[in-house]
């Protein structure tokens, strides 16, 4: 599966446009077919995945908590899969601002339950409470991500709607 939000047209001609592409298909090969399908019933029919175990399915850690970005009085809703953050507009969880990449990471949030955040090869880099992240990194409720002069905050909030924060 693809996301239109992970393409590099963005990049055209900058040399940084194959770092980009590195750390996309990383981020890709990162996520399994349930959590780029954010939902099962986004797979197509007949997909492996779909022999999985029904109530394995509904008792996953992510759809009990609902996931959100707060930077300020704005709140970003996660949801399962791929959450771009950058400058663009059509980035799941836009800063407008010109020090922040246009597309600068992605948080992933898995059916499984675990959240990272992955750098996307953004020319200042990301930091997770102050530490810049070299890799793929964790996420846990609290945690700051700064991107440049700019820090979101993770939200993570119980739901007693198995469906709310999954797409």
């Amino acid at each position: 599966m693809t996301d239109s939000q992970l393409q590099s047209l963005h990049l055209e001609g900058s040399p940084r446009r194959q770092d980009y592409r590195v750390a996309r298909d990383r981020l890709r090969d990162a996520c399994g077919d349930l959590t780029l399908a954010g939902h099962v019933e986004d797979l197509p029919f007949g997909h492996p995945a779909l022999a999985a175990d029904a109530a394995t399915l509904a008792g996953c850690p992510a759809t009990h908590f609902a996931y959100f970005l707060v930077e300020g009085v704005t709140e970003h809703p996660l949801s399962v899969g791929i959450n771009t953050v950058g400058r663009l507009s059509s980035n799941t969880v836009p800063i407008p601002d010109e020090h922040v990449s246009r597309r600068h990471c992605a948080i992933v949030i898995h059916q499984d339950g675990r959240v990272e955040l992955h750098d996307v090869a953004s020319k200042n880099g990301t930091l997770l409470n102050g530490h810049r992240i070299p890799a793929p990194t964790p996420l846990k409720a609290g945690d700051v991500i700064t991107l440049c002069t700019r820090r979101v905050t993770v939200v993570a909030r119980p739901t007693s709607d198995p469906l709310e924060g999954v797409v």
